[in-house]
């Protein structure tokens, strides 16, 4: 939809008292009613040429491009509903606002103040009624419906807080004229702020405070500074005025700095005077003692006794009366409810490239409007999408924050806000003169707070800065403990929650708190300022090289909660590992790391973790169990990632260091990497020697664990040579030991394995059940890579079953997993994969697509296997019929080269096409194509698959 751009009229209609009406006729009758209300309005806009912009519930939002078009529906829209029979007892109402105005248009909808401007002239209205603005009237001049005239109802204030408005109600015969006063701030006594700048977002949040303030008289709103306290609690007085008729009014407290002068503030603000013989104290109780009335007492934090004390004296006095305080504290008196007011929604996780995909976060909202506001001609297009979410999430969403950085586009690019976003104290100064001077920059609104804590505070404060993602209790204790020890910590954690300055999140199984980014940032350079800085971050890495070895022997058992504490302090990890590196601590990094191995591995943060582990390492190994371990997980991850060179310099590597110190278990990992990396080449003989010998070292040991993993290999080498039995023994053994030593990841590795000795033997129902089972336990660990193999597993199963549907999308998640994990062997096999169902599906072109895509991962790889698999698969999907026969022969050479046999499927599939394309060729173009074919070595048969077949 083309929404209407430059001068647009806006109308919004919505149901007046649709709570009692759905009371009334229940829910099933409503939504008929409402169904029915839905078509009348709408047949009702499309007739005059409007643009239904959005809808929800039973309120329109509509755009003209005329202001006559817009008036004439608002007409036809009262008469059809007045006209139309609803159930009895039961009419429906609406309430209908114009304004019209020059919005921006962008991302699908409308930016800017006018939009807001026609949503509060709707909302004063009554059902029936039809109002419009100043700049609606004068645009419609004489265009009004026939035999229409406008009434002048004056100024009036309204409650999105800008300037008063003249408000004016179209008058038609037929419809009604008598209306009690508009609902405008103007029928209330209120000392309300003017605002300069439109409210943004915060629905939630406004209906969640409105409905606390009817149950409660007292309601402190709590938050960092910037946060947006002071603005919603006016925002929101500004909503409730048809509940308090006896007056709203803001007392402002921020310029005081002497309890003393709390009451006068408050009497001034009530345009009070004292009284010769009367306390302050006795002039405010005589006046609101019978009054329905809101006093919102703004920023207490600085003086919370007193601002208590006359809060408790007012409430108990003045039963009619209710409090809205802000603060970043409560006020901590009896009936008091808190509410804590969050940050902006930001951006959803992930790229942003559209703007209609920062549509759903305020804070994207409220930096484009700032940014408009501040320079009228600046236009935003896709492009910017992707920084301006990159902002609003550095920030925090803070709106105080988001502000300041939307202002500096009047003299910087948003590219150029990005790059200096790292120093954000700096770059977010010169806000409005007329805010408070705490407000006008970032900086300021983070002394205010500072300089408000106690010195015990003051330090934990500057000393959580050194955590990144959060922290445990036991993690503050550990490094931030105060002058008075440890045992101190939880009582000012408490207090620094309270202050609103850390935040808890409360998981299912642990209490975790954490520092908005922008308090951090702040917090550390307080640190820094403090001479603090080197012993904090020392003493936070030590403490997670302590912490995360110590969970070691539970990572190995694949203990679910344990991965799932080490995934939550991952962040700290990481900045523990890069102090450690930076001060030259190669020993407590490469501690650490190894420590953290087993989560790397099982999580798939594969490229991370080797390269924590490269870096660690020493040119020469200084400590052979250190050194060796890190080997051995370098060749490790290595291998996962198909850089096989790597996997076995580092195996080979860990070997001698190994056997130099006359470590058994060492050796066998070694050879058992070393054996992995020769299967995954191609070269089964030397595997199976390489895990034999693993297995003869894991005997020695004693130990369940280091015999399991080569038992299983060696259980995948005897299915390789059809050798079922031997296979299936291994394979039991090896499940065996796993499951003596809790180790549900290999459990779940051997499940799958017997899964596929089931399929080969045509067993498909027994084969799924394992497949699911250890899927089921993959899942359950958050092993990506596993849920990946098992996902192939099934997908093969239907595709066996012809289910080519459910096939391709089993593989397709699995590709999607192994492209997140950058795992290129798997890649491959789910390419290669995928191209088998498009064969089967008679897609040869997009067959042969993804076979080549997969060939030329593996070739990159070295996998030898692979490759031959991928020559065989491209020989079955082309149409090129010599070129199948050369292909087939090239597979068939180079299988028997690297002693790679068919398995029986495989060997059924290659018989069945060689006969095909044998019958199809002459003889002597058959034998010429096979004889090129076996000729050729296998780097030049995957050249020819690449580069020369069609």
């Amino acid at each position: 939809m083309v929404l209407p751009a430059g001068t647009v009229t806006f109308v919004f209609t919505d149901i007046e008292g649709s709570t009692d009406l759905v009371r009334r006729l229940g829910d099933e009758a409503y939504a008929a009613v409402l169904a029915e209300h839905q078509t009348l309005v709408r047949t009702a806009v499309q007739a005059h040429g409007g643009h239904e912009v959005d809808t929800q519930g039973d309120s329109f939002f509509v755009a003209f491009e005329s202001a006559a078009s817009a008036l004439a529906a608002a007409v036809e829209i009262q008469r059809v509903l007045i006209d139309h029979r609803w159930p009895e007892g039961s009419p429906v109402r609406v309430r209908i606002g114009l304004h019209t105005g020059e919005p921006v248009v962008a991302a699908g909808g409308y930016v800017g103040l006018d939009v807001n401007r026609a949503a509060r002239i709707s909302a004063v209205g009554y059902g029936g009624q039809i109002l419009l603005s100043q700049t609606t009237r004068t645009l419609a001049g004489r265009s009004l419906p026939q035999d229409a005239r406008l009434v002048d109802l004056g100024e009036h204030r309204l409650k999105d807080l800008q300037k008063p408005e003249r408000i004016y109600q179209l008058v038609q015969p037929g419809l009604p004229a008598d209306f009690p006063p508009i609902r405008s701030l103007s029928a209330v006594r209120n000392n309300l702020p003017l605002q300069l700048t439109s409210f943004i977002g915060r629905e939630r949040e406004i209906e969640e405070v409105k409905a606390l303030l009817t149950k409660h008289r007292l309601l402190t709103l709590t938050g960092p500074g910037g946060s947006g306290k002071t603005r919603l609690a006016v925002q929101v007085a500004a909503d409730v005025v048809d509940g308090f008729t006896d007056g709203i009014w803001v007392v402002e407290l921020a310029s005081l700095t002497d309890g003393a002068l709390v009451r006068q503030a408050a009497l001034t603000a009530l345009g009070l005077r004292e009284e010769q013989g009367s306390r302050q104290h006795d002039v405010l109780i005589d006046f609101l003692r019978d009054r329905r009335a809101l006093i919102v007492m703004d920023n207490c934090e600085h003086l919370l006794h007193t601002c208590a004390e006359l809060a408790d004296a007012l409430l108990q006095a003045a039963p009619s009366l209710s409090i809205l305080a802000t603060s970043r504290e409560r006020l901590g008196i009896a009936g008091e409810v808190v509410f804590a007011v969050p940050t902006l929604s930001l951006p959803a996780s992930g790229d942003i490239h559209s703007l209609a995909e920062l549509r759903s976060s305020e804070a994207a909202t409220l930096f484009l409007d700032r940014a408009l506001l501040g320079r009228p001609t600046i236009t935003f297009s896709d492009e910017a999408a992707g920084p301006v979410a990159r902002i609003v999430r550095q920030l925090d969403g803070i709106p105080l924050a988001i502000e300041l950085a939307a202002a500096k586009l009047k003299v910087l690019s948003l590219s150029q806000i990005v790059e200096r976003l790292d120093n954000t104290f700096r770059l977010l100064t010169g806000g409005s003169r007329m805010a408070p001077s705490r407000q006008q920059t970032l900086q300021a609104a983070m002394d205010w707070s500072y300089d408000l804590l106690n010195e015990e505070e003051r330090a934990l404060l500057r000393r959580v800065a050194v955590f990144s993602g959060g922290f445990t209790l036991q993690a503050a204790e550990g490094i931030g403990g105060g002058t008075k020890g440890p045992g101190s910590v939880l009582d000012l954690l408490t207090s620094l929650v309270d202050k609103s300055l850390v935040i808890v999140d409360h998981e299912a199984d642990d209490v975790r708190y954490r520092l908005l980014e922008t308090v951090r940032g702040y917090a550390e350079r307080r640190l820094s300022e403090a001479g603090e800085a080197p012993e904090m971050r020392a003493r936070h890495a030590r403490w997670f090289m302590e912490w995360t070895q110590g969970l070691e022997p539970r990572l190995f058992g694949l203990d679910e909660h344990v991965l799932n504490r080490v995934e939550r302090e991952h962040d700290n990890i990481r900045a523990a590992l890069a102090y450690l590196l930076q001060s030259a601590d190669r020993d407590g990094a490469l501690r650490l790391a190894n420590a953290a191995f087993r989560f790397w591995e099982v999580r798939g943060h594969w490229s991370e973790g080797r390269q924590w582990l490269e870096a660690a390492l020493p040119d020469s190994p200084a400590d052979g169990e250190r050194d060796g371990r890190a080997l051995v997980h370098i060749g490790t991850l290595a291998q996962y990632q198909g850089d096989y060179a790597r996997a076995r310099d580092a195996a080979g590597r860990a070997l001698r260091v190994f056997e130099d110190a006359g470590d058994i278990r060492g050796v066998s990992r070694a050879q058992n990497i070393l054996g992995n990396v020769a299967y995954y080449q191609g070269d089964w003989t030397e595997a199976e020697q390489r895990y034999k010998m693993s297995l003869e070292r894991a005997r020695h040991s004693g130990e369940p664990r280091d015999r399991a993993g080569p038992l299983a290999n060696l259980a995948n080498i005897a299915f390789h040579h059809e050798a079922y039995d031997e296979a299936e023994q291994y394979a039991r053994e090896s499940l065996a030991a796993f499951e003596a030593t809790s180790d549900r990841h290999g459990r779940a590795f051997v499940l799958n394995l017997l899964g596929l000795l089931a399929e080969e033997q045509d067993d498909a129902g027994r084969a799924q059940g394992l497949f699911e089972e250890g899927l089921a336990i993959r899942r359950i660990l958050g092993d990506r890579r596993g849920i990946a193999g098992s996902l192939m597993n099934l997908g093969r199963v239907a595709r066996a079953q012809h289910a080519f549907d459910r096939a391709e999308a089993l593989y397709e998640e699995s590709l999607t997993i192994r492209r997140e994990l950058a795992d290129a062997f798997g890649i491959a096999g789910a390419l290669a994969s995928l191209g088998e169902v498009a064969l089967l599906r008679g897609d040869h072109v997009r067959a042969v697509t993804l076979t080549r895509e997969s060939l030329t991962l593996r070739t990159e790889m070295g996998d030898r296997v692979g490759s031959i698999e991928c020559l065989e698969l491209l020989a079955r999907s082309t149409t090129d019929l010599p070129a199948a026969a050369s292909l087939l022969a090239a597979g068939a050479a180079a299988r028997q080269a690297a002693g790679a046999p068919y398995r029986p499927m495989e060997r059924r599939m290659v018989d069945e096409r060689v006969g095909s394309v044998k019958g199809a060729l002459p003889t002597a173009a058959f034998t010429a194509a096979w004889n090129a074919g076996t000729a050729m070595t296998l780097d030049e048969a995957r050249k020819y698959a690449l580069n020369v077949l069609p």
